[in-house]
């Protein structure tokens, strides 16, 4: 990223090459943690951990079956949306790279972060960048979207901040050492070391929830998604559905079901009819879309109200379905609005009445535009449908009328999908101005069969996925679990020991009933 700093502003070729290599170096650097990955251990691996500001706040990173996944699909969209706005930005070239290539740095640094205060820098940085790319690369309602995008997540990171440095605060109870260190507070918790009451942890649940919950977003907070995918270029719209969507989700899975597990299952029932009526509304709504792009934005409502689903139904199988459906989510919906910036690159326009019969002129842009449609609607044996199934499943097990309502959702899907496709695409050329439309170009054919790819090896490979995910959704299981939860948990693997008393000596020892153990915590640190 420094490189294109010194280049000239004027230089839009070499600005352009510079930020694919970039791109190029940072999809091959994290290619290589998926065979060095160690299957079958739930600790965090790759872990660095340095001192930053003070004692407290430190640069603690790592990986587990949760993020790995996530920043593979950081590192292998972000390529594809370089070369998609190849030829499509023409002012302010250098701005709009360097904006591209520091919100994937910022989207790696959240699934990576283990220090809360180090996630939350991350998680901020994400805002401005998108905020510019919608306001500045955006379409004729840009600024509208772009300040309503930063109000909505804004709103909700204020409260994370404050359940934030309540967490630390709390985390110096009977003379410990105050940390924002996620495995410690984790361990600090799960052990009894430190206590929450069922009243404070439902409202530090709830204001790490909200924020995530606008991220992802899930009804009924989802009115900001629309207008920014509708507005933003096609680059910030496959960044913002592929990947940026997903900080919601993963926090979720991340911080509110380890941290908070007695509010979690408080607050499912709840969560889970606002998943639901997420996946219903948004299916419907995308049905009666005039306009293809905000089409395809509310079908990220419909489907990530599945990957909520499965997180608040706290099985195996569901978490795995839910992890899934985030990569199948992230790679099927940006291959549409890819295709979707290739058709709006030649017409300029989203309205579906402005097209019809363009698999005349586009037969391969088109049929590549097909297969990915259908691989959102999950069809087998591509990606989408084992997300989905493995989701069903587990809700299922959790709650039989929440499978039923959810499954309308996949009925529902096929329907927008398949017939705004035929308005678009199928029957004779009904606007004069599509009959002499280009076919896909070499980039662009490049960029669908990549995306194709992709696609057909998720679902046919999904096992290479669900056996990285194993021991961390196995993990999460045990420690979301409230009857019989053993208090020694398996925690991921952490520098610092599991607490501290001022003097720095470790409190360590088995782990008895939780008011015991606060007070003999309290006795061994104040004599």
């Amino acid at each position: 990223m420094p490189a294109l700093l010194f280049l000239r502003s004027e230089d839009h070729t070499w600005i352009r090459r510079i930020a694919l290599a970039i791109s190029i170096v940072e999809l091959a650097i994290s290619a290589w943690l998926l065979p060095s990955f160690r299957m079958g251990e739930a600790d965090y691996q790759f872990t660095e951990y340095a001192n930053w500001i003070g004692s407290a706040i430190h640069y603690h990173i790592g990986v587990d079956g949760l993020s790995l996944f996530l920043v593979l699909l950081t590192t292998f969209l972000t390529p594809l949306a370089i070369l998609c706005s190849w030829n499509s930005i023409h002012e302010n070239v250098k701005g709009f790279f360097i904006a591209l290539l520091v919100i994937e740095t910022a989207m790696i640094g959240v699934f990576v972060s283990l220090d809360l205060f180090l996630f939350f820098v991350f998680w901020e940085m994400t805002l401005i960048p998108m905020y510019f790319m919608i306001g500045i690369w955006g379409h004729d309602r840009r600024i509208y979207a772009a300040v309503k995008f930063i109000l909505y997540t804004m709103f909700g990171s204020i409260l994370m901040l404050v359940a934030i440095l309540w967490l630390y605060n709390l985390s110096g109870t009977h003379d410990l050492i105050r940390t924002f260190d996620l495995p410690e507070l984790q361990a600090r918790l799960q052990r009894g070391i430190i206590a929450l009451p069922p009243h404070t942890e439902l409202w530090l649940f709830g204001a790490f929830f909200l924020a995530f919950a606008i991220k992802v977003p899930l009804f009924p907070f989802h009115t900001w998604l629309p207008d920014a995918h509708t507005e933003a270029p096609t680059a910030g719209s496959v960044i913002l559905a592929g990947v940026m969507l997903k900080l919601g989700t993963y926090g979720i899975m991340r911080f509110c079901l380890p941290l908070f597990p007695y509010a979690a299952h408080r607050m499912a029932r709840i969560i889970g009819i606002l998943a639901i009526i997420g996946i219903v509304y948004g299916a419907l709504v995308a049905t009666i879309q005039p306009n293809f792009k905000r089409l395809i934005a509310y079908t990220s409502v419909s489907h990530l109200g599945f990957v909520v689903l499965g997180i608040f139904s706290f099985t195996t199988i569901s978490f795995q379905g839910a992890i899934f459906q985030m990569i199948s989510h992230g790679v099927s919906t940006g291959a549409l609005f890819l295709g979707l910036g290739m058709i709006y690159d030649r017409r300029h326009t989203y309205e579906i009445k402005e097209f019809g019969g363009l698999v005349n002129p586009m037969p391969v842009m088109m049929s590549f535009f097909l297969f990915i449609a259908l691989s959102s609607l999950a069809l087998p044996p591509l990606n989408g449908f084992i997300g989905e199934f493995l989701i069903l499943i587990g809700v299922f097990q959790y709650h039989h009328a929440w499978a039923a309502w959810a499954s309308s959702g996949a009925v529902l899907s096929a329907i927008y999908l398949l017939w705004s496709y035929q308005r678009v695409a199928l029957g004779e050329v009904t606007v004069e101005k599509n009959r002499t439309l280009p076919d896909a170009s070499g980039r662009e054919r490049f960029i669908l069969v990549t995306v194709a790819i992709a696609i057909l090896f998720m679902g046919l490979a999904s096992p290479l996925f669900t056996r990285r995910m194993a021991a961390t959704t196995d993990n999460l299981v045990r420690q979301t679990q409230l009857d019989d939860r053993p208090q020694d948990a398996a925690a991921p693997s952490r520098v610092a020991p599991v607490a501290n008393d001022r003097g720095g000596n470790a409190i360590t020892g088995p782990a008895p009933a939780r008011a015991a153990l606060v007070v003999a915590t309290a006795a061994q640190v104040n004599p």
